[in-house]
């Protein structure tokens, strides 16, 4: 039995996310999917659970001890909880809402569910990843190889806008470009000269300065088109399920899955410290090529050969990501958890 919780199961990532884990054939009736949330989670799940797929699903509140039994048991933890970002809300706006929810799920997984994978979806994940990390510290039950920050988001869209350039959408799902940093503006650093499906020959240096800047701020294409309706919710839940996917097959014991995801460097401190020399700055978190295992993290993979330019963007994330990071560490060094 394999029980995969989402913490933020009725907002508008929660929802959907939820509906991909109940109908995707990964999740078998070996499989309890487990819905919390402030609001609407028991409606959310037995809506759910009318699906005839075999998952049973179960829903919870605060009252009655509702975090600790959504998370009792718990193997995968996946955390969409948080508010959306609306036009004209900074980063900053966002964390301050963000990173106390964040805070004080990290504490029920804490004391629950300890050795469960975290999969943070939450933005800003640059702030909100430490921030989990911060809190199984002060527990004493931090393991860097089972806290991951989603950044599949950028690698869809690095793929979906790549396949639109070739002029086939066809390709879209077939095509990989790791995507690497952190996953916020000019800390998103898509590797394209890796595309698994190369740009057309002849593709001009703007062209790409354009496509870059495309998946670095795709966020703030779909918040401008939603005007006020809310931000990247559904791509983001899709993203959400495909890297939760990759986590539970390497569980179960399958090799070889790599994915770029938000990691603390000490998960893997050959693969990290390597990955250091390579940005040229002692970052305790990036979101590099990572590979999974029935453990979490297994390898932290290179950078690989990356171009000039590339190697520019990823001088101009770094100390963006050290700013966030910091952000995240600090605010949960002077609480009391």
């Amino acid at each position: 039995m394999v029980k995969a919780v989402v913490l933020g199961a009725a907002g508008g990532i929660g929802q959907p996310l939820s509906l991909l884990l109940k109908t995707n054939p990964l999740v078998t009736e070996h499989t309890q999917l487990s819905l919390y949330d402030i609001v609407n989670t028991p409606g959310v799940a037995a809506d759910l659970s009318h699906i005839s797929t075999p998952a049973k699903v179960t829903g919870y509140l605060p009252p009655d001890d509702g975090l600790k039994k959504a998370l009792t048991g718990a193997e995968v933890v996946i955390i969409p909880a948080g508010v959306p970002r609306k036009p004209g809300m900074t980063r900053d706006d966002l964390f301050k809402i963000n990173a106390g929810i964040v805070r004080d799920l990290a504490v029920g997984i804490a004391t629950t569910a300890p050795k469960a994978f975290v999969l943070v979806i939450s933005n800003p994940v640059n702030s909100t990843v430490p921030i989990v990390a911060e809190v199984f510290k002060k527990h004493g039950v931090f393991d860097p190889k089972r806290i991951f920050g989603v950044t599949t988001l950028d690698v869809v869209r690095a793929s979906t806008f790549v396949s639109e350039i070739l002029g086939d959408l066809s390709l879209a799902s077939k095509i990989t470009v790791p995507v690497v940093g952190g996953h916020s503006g000019v800390t998103i650093v898509p590797l394209l000269s890796q595309s698994s499906h190369p740009l057309p020959s002849g593709f001009a240096q703007e062209e790409v300065d354009k496509l870059t800047n495309r998946i670095q701020f795709g966020g703030d294409e779909v918040v401008k088109a939603k005007d006020g309706a809310g931000s990247a919710t559904l791509s983001m839940a899709y993203a959400g399920a495909e890297f939760a996917y990759k986590v539970i097959r390497a569980a179960k014991g399958e090799k070889g899955i790599v994915a770029p995801t938000f990691v603390n460097l000490a998960a893997d401190k050959e693969g990290g410290d390597a990955l250091k020399k390579e940005i040229g700055r002692d970052l305790e978190y990036f979101s590099a090529p990572v590979e999974l295992g029935p453990e979490g993290v297994v390898k932290i993979n290179s950078l690989g050969k990356i171009s000039e330019y590339e190697s520019t963007l990823i001088k101009n994330a770094v100390p963006e990501l050290a700013t966030n990071i910091e952000k995240g560490v600090s605010f949960i060094e002077p609480s009391k958890l």
